[in-house]
This record gives C-alpha cells, sequence and structure tokens, in this order.
C-alpha cells in the first residue's frame, strides 16, 4: 500500500508560523533600530559639543548645535550645513537586485536582510533661518541595521563604500561616532555652487516682491549627487 503523504500545512499554521518568524524579527529589527536612533541623538550631542568648543574659540562665528526634534527625528548644524536624521518607522526587504543576496551572509539567513533604516538629508542651515520653502535638500546617505546589528551605509561617493561590508560590520558606539564624523566631513566637502546664469535670468513679480522678506528662489547644493534623470543611483 503506498505511503500516504502529509497533508500540508492548514492556512491558520501557516499565519502562525509567519508571524511566530517573520514579523517577530520585524519587531526586533524595529527595536535595535530604535535603539540606535536614540544613541545617534546622544553621539551627536557629543559631536556638537566637541566640534562648538573645537572651532568656537577661534572664531564664534560658526555656529555649531544639535537639536532633538522628538522621537524619529534630530537635527545638527554644522555652520552653513544642516544635517536631519530621520528614522524610518517601517523595516524594510533589502532590494532583490542587491548584490548582496549573492552573499554567504544572506543566503545562510535571508532574515538578515531585512533591515530598519535611518535617513539622512543635508540641507543649507539658511534655508531654515529665512524660511525659504523652496530651497532643495538632499539625501546624504541612508544607515540600514539587521537583526544582528550589522550594518551598511548607502549614499554617495566615500559614504558609498566606507561602510558597505554588511557581514563585518557590527554597530557599536565607536562605529556609530566613526560614521557620523564621516557624514560631517562629508557634506563640508561640497559647497554651494552658481547656478547657471540661463536659470535664474528670469524672475517674476511676485518672487521679486518677496525678496525682501523671503527670499523665493531655489537653492541648494548638489553635495556630489546626479540627479535622478542623470541615471546615476547610489551604492
Amino acid at each position: 500500500m503506498p505511503k500516504k503523504e502529509p497533508a500540508p500545512p492548514a492556512p491558520r499554521d501557516l499565519i502562525v508560523q509567519a508571524m511566530l518568524a517573520k514579523s517577530a524579527m520585524k519587531q526586533d529589527v524595529f527595536k535595535a533600530t530604535t535603539d540606535l536612533f536614540q544613541q545617534m541623538k546622544e553621539v551627536l550631542r557629543e559631536i556638537a559639543s566637541d566640534l562648538e568648543q573645537a572651532v568656537t574659540s577661534k572664531d564664534e562665528r560658526l555656529v555649531v548645535s544639535f537639536t532633538d526634534k522628538g522621537s524619529l527625528a534630530c537635527e545638527l548644524r554644522v555652520a552653513g550645513d544642516t544635517l536631519i536624521f530621520h528614522m524610518h518607522t517601517n523595516v524594510f526587504r533589502l532590494d532583490q537586485s542587491h548584490s548582496l543576496w549573492k552573499s554567504s551572509y544572506l543566503t545562510e539567513d535571508e532574515m538578515r536582510g531585512f533591515f530598519g533604516v535611518v535617513n539622512i538629508y543635508n540641507f543649507l542651515s539658511d534655508s531654515f533661518k529665512f524660511n525659504r520653502e523652496r530651497d532643495l535638500g538632499y539625501l546624504v546617505a541612508r544607515l540600514f541595521l539587521n537583526k544582528e546589528n550589522h550594518f551598511m551605509v548607502q549614499g554617495k561617493r566615500q559614504m558609498g563604500f566606507l561602510y558597505n561590508d554588511l557581514a563585518g560590520n557590527v554597530m557599536d558606539r565607536t562605529r556609530l561616532k566613526e560614521v557620523l564624523y564621516s557624514l560631517v566631513n562629508y557634506v563640508l566637502e561640497f559647497d554651494l555652487l552658481a547656478p547657471p546664469y540661463d536659470q535664474v535670468q528670469q524672475v517674476t513679480v511676485s518672487e521679486m516682491n518677496e525678496l525682501n522678506g523671503n527670499m523665493q528662489l531655489s537653492t541648494g547644493k548638489r553635495l556630489g549627487f546626479r540627479f535622478q534623470a542623470d541615471g546615476d543611483d547610489p551604492r
């Protein structure tokens, strides 16, 4: 008599298995990311204090400050640049086309490919000072953290290759401070560029009337980024 095949798991059992595995993992990742973001605020406060003491004694015009914007955001102002850190509340799976899926670290456990994300944006400090709502900011980098506290940083130029060893990068306070100092240094390396003449040769009456009170001409740094139309994606 042929051996009877075991019945496939019932839908309810599949749901329970998925919740105990993937959903629980996502909760672990979210908790790790929340803890990291709280530590990031502490380290940014230390960095602000360190840089302020180092530069204001030599030039009091150079302002460095940290501002806590709540559970999901904070701000570091470094002279003419403002970095805004924003923690996303969701957990993301790494894009299937990413080369890391071919690494042994992820093939051994695909749950390592789910991440909490902290986005870091750069704006000109004057954009907020003068309430220039049309000014541009740029995504400088994205910090990814998985369930094992391994991390990588996605970004342009040096930020795209300094911290891309997911298997070897384990987050701790020392590494976090190193990453944050690297981010500040990266932002300060890029200067504000005068826009092409043809882009600013025409000004509307409305814009001209508002120039004295609120500069409306859009301003921003390119930071070594190419726009989406250039087809140059970050690492």
